[in-house]
């Protein structure tokens, strides 16, 4: 599958559930609060976590809990690329771009 593919189906998705309807400023409290879960787990994988009645996680809990946190993050920001009509492949090759130029990189 490749980035637009994903980005198209997640659109879909979020339109038949009537969540596409939301401006770039309420997405970024979405985007928010999915970056705070992201924060959580891997607080939890590098630190650990110490709470009363906590199931504790096994390393593979924890990494399926990383790869769904960190959907839900490429996903808001998919939305948005989708909501000003960007290619994301367009995205991550300017991103490109601007760290070579500013570290003035020949690769």
């Amino acid at each position: 599958m490749t980035i637009q593919e994903h980005q198209a189906w997640v659109k879909q998705f979020y339109e038949s559930r009537n969540w596409y309807r939301f401006n770039p400023l309420i997405r970024m409290n979405f985007l928010t609060e999915e970056m705070g879960e992201l924060t959580q787990v891997v607080r939890t994988i590098e630190l650990g976590r110490d709470h009363p009645g906590e199931h504790q996680a096994t390393p593979e809990e924890l990494r399926n809990h990383l790869k769904e946190e960190l959907c839900d993050v490429f996903d808001q920001a998919l939305i948005l690329c989708s909501k000003y009509d960007l290619d994301p492949a367009e995205v991550f090759q300017y991103g490109e771009n601007k760290l070579k130029r500013r570290f003035d990189s020949k690769d």
